[in-house]
């Protein structure tokens, strides 16, 4: 899996979030630069596990629907006359 990259306005958008929630929740202040490093690291360690959930979703779908596909092909099955 490739580094997850944010556009600048999501990041301006998350650390606007983080910063909000230390404030309200922590009762702390953070800085934009803490909140970007933060960020990263979530996304480092936290990442993949979100991403390989997400193909896993992905692949029982499939999968699902592959099925669905096979059972419409056999009733599309002529019977000899």
């Amino acid at each position: 899996m490739s580094d997850i990259k944010l556009s600048k306005e999501d990041t301006e958008r998350l650390v606007g979030k983080i910063k909000e929630y230390f404030s309200d929740e922590l009762d702390q202040e953070i800085g934009g630069f803490e909140a970007e490093f933060l960020i990263e690291f979530f996304a480092r360690q936290i990442g993949p596990l979100f991403y390989n959930q997400g193909l896993s979703d992905a692949h029982t779908l499939f999968s699902q629907k592959a099925e669905e596909i096979g059972y419409m092909v056999q009733e599309l099955e002529k019977v000899p006359a």
